[in-house]
């Protein structure tokens, strides 16, 4: 299961449209949230309709925040989509394997079992999370409640049964060519995620959507344990239902 979560307090401002990059992440598989970050400033009418629409776009949630609730909105959004996704998949294959479209269709002793499958595959499905944060210059003094989100959500997958990994990156880059650049690798290791982003060189400009596409392509080619995830997708092509339904 892959995930963009993405980090800013403002109006994308340079390159194509955010919308449209998640849209593209979404088809491939890839879920965008995105977390609006507004003390020490305020985001617009027009920044916050942009943040809704990228996460729409991108089959996720949204959340405007302050700094002192980053942590735990970071914590929800990630788990609350783990939930939906799999809510999405099972409710898929009740309507191929028993004609129900949803899980509210079922009688209560069927349901609780179905919620049963629910609950282990949230917490044992492999789950990566590509961090994309916000270095334009109005962030610069959220940057610690950002490192210290980033830290806590590792804290928190770690307490997962699945594999989980988390990657970071901010946009833009240092050079004018550069609009993310990966400051962490896929890591499950939370001591990797010191200090991050002391050295950084804040910049007025915000591509947000060129920023989405590049992490896209991380997911394409930057890929580690490619193992676990091609048993995790080669078990899923046989459906999250398969015991249930041959005990049907």
């Amino acid at each position: 299961m892959k995930q963009i979560l993405l980090i800013t307090d403002g109006c994308s401002n340079v390159g194509s449209s955010p919308i449209l990059a998640a849209a593209h992440a979404l088809e491939e598989g890839i879920t965008v949230n995105v977390v609006g970050v507004v003390d020490y400033g305020t985001i617009g009418e027009l920044g916050c309709q942009e943040i809704d629409e990228i996460a729409k776009a991108g089959g996720g949630i949204s959340r405007i925040v302050g700094t002192p609730h980053l942590a735990k909105t970071m914590q929800m959004m990630t788990r609350k989509t783990v939930v939906q996704t799999i809510e999405m998949a099972v409710n898929k294959e009740l309507k191929q394997i028993l004609g129900k479209g949803t899980l509210t269709e079922l009688p209560p002793h069927q349901r609780a079992e179905v919620v049963k499958v629910m609950d282990n595959l949230s917490e044992t499905t492999p789950l990566q999370v590509a961090l994309l944060i916000d270095a334009s210059a109005s962030m610069k003094p959220k940057l610690p409640a950002v490192e210290e989100g980033i830290r806590d959500l590792m804290l928190s997958l770690q307490a997962r049964e699945g594999m989980s990994q988390i990657s970071v990156f901010h946009f833009p880059g240092k050079h004018g060519g550069e609009d993310a650049v990966n400051d962490i690798p896929w890591t499950n290791d939370v001591h990797a995620l010191r200090s991050m982003f002391n050295r950084l060189q804040m910049r007025g400009a915000t591509p947000t959507g060129p920023a989405i596409l590049k992490v896209m392509d991380y997911y394409r080619y930057g890929t580690l344990n490619e193992h676990e995830l091609i048993s995790y997708d080669q078990g899923t092509k046989e459906g999250m239902l398969g015991d249930y339904a041959a005990g049907s």
